[in-house]
């Protein structure tokens, strides 16, 4: 399985998006740890939301699509319905 996952910055409150094909919250631990280069500065996080995906290729359009302005108003939309703001 593929996972396409947000997470939240506690630090700065922005958020990242990214896939993966290992658990979300086995995932979010090595964000914490600050295993990953790309977010190693803004730790620590939280798991906003995650979808999973049988299929790599639909995994990875749905993060690009979230990722992009055409992705927008979705990628708004769960985040209001996963942290109430």
């Amino acid at each position: 399985n593929y996972h396409v996952y947000i997470l939240q910055s506690i630090k700065d409150k922005k958020y990242y998006i990214g896939c993966t094909s290992k658990q979300p919250l086995y995932r979010l631990k090595e964000h914490n740890s600050g295993m990953v280069t790309s977010t190693k500065n803004r730790r620590p996080f939280k798991l906003i939301w995650f979808q999973s995906f049988t299929n790599k290729k639909t995994a990875f359009k749905k993060e690009w699509f979230l990722k992009h302005p055409a992705g927008y108003q979705e990628k708004l939309q769960i985040i209001r319905e996963y942290t109430g703001q």
